[in-house]
Order: structure tokens, then C-alpha cells, then sequence
């Protein structure tokens, strides 16, 4: 395994392709018949390109030219069903019939290629983007167990090095729990730095867009390519694009670390909870200081951020329920479509308002820290069909809890990153979770590589 070329970083693969080292054609076979022999057990992908070759030969040619785009140009990348393209059909996860989406590009997928990305093929995300389970895709780690939602088909890929980036997308945190459940790096950037510009959307307010990936320099390298305002996406920020890249291999000494010593580490299993407080330490040993604090709002945000969730998706698939064509959906995802119609405008107004506390709550905190510690997830991956766990001794639904501390940030649109910080007993990855202010990765970046360069668990993958 260690001469095959996809397994490694695109530092790495750029580096030889800049030289002619090696060629992106050789590298797109590789990850062609990787995604091949593997992904009849994964299930991850559910189309790939039948001109990655194309691409990949010119941009070949290109880099011979000396026409060098970047650290992307001529690896391949992924991207999840829910992002439009012009070479592949889209179905956003439905097998419903009479769902059809424009054969152009998605903003981020244009300015992938832009950047001489070879867009290899296309993942597999729970239906509409609405869960956390993804079938029929499974974990790499142990195909009997869940490779997370709904950017699931992403994680699984990723994780099993069949491409060092697939895009995913993010509304209560569906890129961090497949990235900590399949041992990957995911990165929620803030809301309106990407562009959702032909993504097939899910909440207006919630959705962001971003990448899963082996290490934290591919996912930074990613935002390099896709960062930006685009007047085609109404949450688009007028925000400055820094070269995200000088946020790596900087030291992190004086660093302020913040502990949301509520709702974080509550109810979360033992394995993970040591973790954390392993990554604690070595913050605090690299010359970080910690501040801990609590943030009570966090006590009704669940409520929060599913009104609006809720509310939002029901809207976009009006046309749908009034059609009955959402009889054809998953019972899981019509169902929640369908109880969108329950919330009330009221409840809507209070989430909205709640929401704004949770904001300025953030600000003043922030003001005394620059990032904020925890797991990605309280558990780890939980068997294919299971609805129900056990987390802190007691029981609760998979829904519930997979995203119950990842969706602060969306509700806020602050940065967030999950990268590997360990195993369980049972030897399934355990994600660590960093957030900071809103526009500030350089910070994020920082100090998640500082934790990356310390460990090995990049170097890990499951061999299937």
C-alpha cells in the first residue's frame, strides 16, 4: 500500500505532479481502480466521471507547459451528490423518480476545476441531506457500522484513501460526524465564505459547504480554491480571502483554548471523553492556555436549530408535498419534511431569536478565547439499522445525538474542523472538534495542525 500513489496527501501528490514525478493520469487509474475494488463493499460512491481520464490528460499537458494552477492541479476530488455538474447526472441522495436538477456546474465544483481539480466522481449523501446514516454506504473502520451523514459517502471515501478530498456539505454537521466517525479531517468554514450557488439546497440559514480530507493542509488547500463572494449565493460574505495556507506549521504557544465545560462533556462515552482530555493536555503543554466557561443557552438550542431545520427544508420541498411526490421519499426523510409543517411561525421567531442570543453569547466569549475545544461526537460509529444509543448511560435517539455538538456552530456559521484524535476500545475513530470566530480559519487551521503534526493519526486507514 505505501507505493500507491492515492493514499497520500496532496502536498505530496503535488509536489511529484509539478515535477513530472508523476503524471495526473496515472494517478486518476490509481484512484479509479482503488474506487472500484473497494467500493463494491463501501457503497460510497454513486457516479463517477467518465472524462476523469480527459481531464487528467489535460491537465497534464498543462503543468508540461508550465501552466502549474496550484497544490490541486491534477488530483483527483470528490464531490458529494447534493453539488450540480455538468459531466454527471444529480439526484441529491432521492430515488424518487421526476427529480431533476440543471446539468451546470456548482459554483464550488467551477472553481475546483479552476484550481485543475480532476473531478472524479460524485459521493453518496443520506436523501436531501436530512440524516446521519447514508445507506448504503458503511465504514471503512467496520463495514457492520455507519459511515455518519449525510455527507457519509465523503467520509467513507476519504477514509478508505480512495481520494485525498470529497466535498461535503454541512447544516447540523455533515461533514464533521462522517469525517470523526471515519477517522477524516472535515472543515465547516463560516457561513457565506463558500458558496452554495448550485448545491441542492437543504436550510437556507444552516447550509455551509466545505471539504472532508486526509490531512488538515488538503482541507486548507480546498478553501483556498473554493473561499469567495459569489453575487449568486445570497448568503455570500463580502469577506477578504487570505491565503489559508499561513495558518500551517505555526506555533501555538499562548494560544487561548476555551472549554465549554456544559453541553459538550455532559453526556459523551468514556473513550471519548478521554480523548478530549488527552488533546486538552497537549494543548496545554504546548504553551496554550486554557479558559474554561459555560454557555447556557446551549440548553434549548436543539429545539432551535430543528425549528428552523425543519421549517426550511419543508419550504424548499413545498412543490413536492403538495405534488405527493414526497410520498416516494425514505420514510425517515418524509417524515421529517412532512412534520416541517407543524412549526409554527412563532416558533420559528423564538429559534431565530434564540439564535441570536447564541451569537452574541459566542462574541463576548470569544473576546477571551480564540478557539473552542470538544468532540466532534459524544460516540463513536454505532451499528448499520440501530436507532437508538447509549451515551453517558442513557438512551437516546442516533438523530439526537450525533449532532448535538456540532449544530452550535451552525446555528451561530462559525468555523468548525473534526480531525482524528484517537480510537475506542472497539477500535472505531474519535473525532476532535475546534471552532473559532466568525472569518477567522487562519486560527482554526492553526492550531488543528499544530494537534496534527503532534500525532500520528493521519497516517492511519483502515485496510479493507
Amino acid at each position: 500500500m505505501q507505493g500507491n500513489p492515492i493514499t497520500r496527501s496532496v502536498a505530496e501528490l503535488s509536489a511529484d505532479l509539478r515535477t513530472g514525478k508523476l503524471k495526473s493520469v496515472e494517478l486518476v487509474e490509481n484512484a479509479s481502480e482503488r474506487i472500484k475494488a473497494l467500493d463494491r463493499k463501501l457503497e460510497s460512491f454513486v457516479f463517477t466521471a467518465d472524462d476523469a481520464h480527459a481531464q487528467a490528460a489535460a491537465a497534464d499537458r498543462e503543468i508540461a507547459d508550465g501552466h502549474w494552477r496550484g497544490p490541486l492541479h491534477g488530483v483527483p476530488v470528490a464531490v458529494k451528490d447534493n453539488y450540480i455538474t455538468t459531466d454527471m447526472p444529480t439526484t441529491a441522495g432521492t430515488a424518487t423518480s421526476d427529480m431533476n436538477f440543471a446539468r451546470a456546474d456548482s459554483a464550488a465544483v467551477a472553481k475546483l476545476r479552476a484550481a485543475g481539480a480532476i473531478i472524479i466522481g460524485k459521493t453518496r449523501m443520506h436523501e436531501f441531506a436530512w440524516g446521519n446514516v447514508t445507506p448504503p454506504s458503511k465504514n471503512p473502520w467496520d463495514m457492520s457500522r455507519v459511515p455518519g451523514g449525510s455527507s457519509g459517502g465523503s467520509g467513507a471515501a476519504v477514509a478508505a484513501r480512495m481520494v485525498p478530498i470529497a466535498m461535503g456539505s454541512d447544516t447540523g454537521g455533515s461533514i464533521r460526524i462522517p469525517a470523526a466517525l471515519c477517522g477524516a479531517v472535515g472543515l465547516k468554514p463560516t457561513f457565506g465564505r463558500v458558496s452554495r450557488a448550485g448545491i441542492v439546497p437543504h436550510s437556507w440559514s444552516l447550509d455551509h459547504a466545505g471539504p472532508l480530507s486526509y490531512t488538515v493542509a488538503d482541507s486548507v488547500h480546498a478553501l483556498n480554491a473554493i473561499s469567495g463572494h459569489d453575487p449568486d449565493d445570497p448568503g455570500s460574505a463580502h469577506a477578504d480571502v487570505p491565503d489559508f495556507t499561513r495558518g500551517l506549521n505555526q506555533p501555538i504557544a499562548g494560544l487561548r483554548v476555551g472549554i465549554c465545560r456544559n453541553h459538550f462533556f455532559e453526556s459523551n462515552q468514556s473513550d471519548v471523553d478521554a480523548a478530549i482530555d488527552a488533546a486538552i493536555g497537549f494543548y496545554r503543554d504546548a504553551g496554550a492556555r486554557l479558559v474554561e466557561f459555560e454557555l447556557p443557552v446551549l440548553a434549548y438550542g436543539l429545539g432551535a436549530i430543528f425549528a428552523i431545520e425543519l421549517s426550511s427544508s419543508t419550504a424548499y420541498h413545498s412543490r413536492n408535498l403538495a405534488s405527493g411526490l414526497v410520498k416516494g421519499f425514505t420514510d425517515d426523510v418524509r417524515t421529517l419534511v412532512e412534520m416541517g409543517r407543524l412549526v409554527t411561525g412563532p416558533d420559528y421567531l423564538k429559534a431565530e431569536q434564540l439564535r441570536r442570543v447564541l451569537i452574541d453569547d459566542l462574541a463576548k466569549i470569544f473576546t477571551d478565547v480564540d478557539v473552542i475545544i470538544g468532540p466532534t461526537c459524544p460516540l463513536t460509529a454505532w451499528p448499520i439499522g440501530e436507532w437508538t444509543v447509549r451515551v453517558g448511560g442513557n438512551d437516546e435517539s442516533v438523530l439526537a445525538a450525533s449532532w448535538r455538538l456540532t449544530y452550535p456552530w451552525n446555528l451561530a456559521g462559525l468555523p468548525s474542523i473534526s480531525l482524528p484524535c484517537g480510537f475506542d476500545s472497539a477500535g472505531l475513530p474519535i473525532g476532535l472538534q475546534l471552532a473559532s470566530r466568525p472569518f477567522d480559519e487562519m486560527t482554526l487551521i492553526r492550531a488543528a495542525d499544530a494537534y496534527e503534526r503532534a500525532h500520528g493519526w493521519k497516517d492511519m486507514y483502515p485496510i479493507i
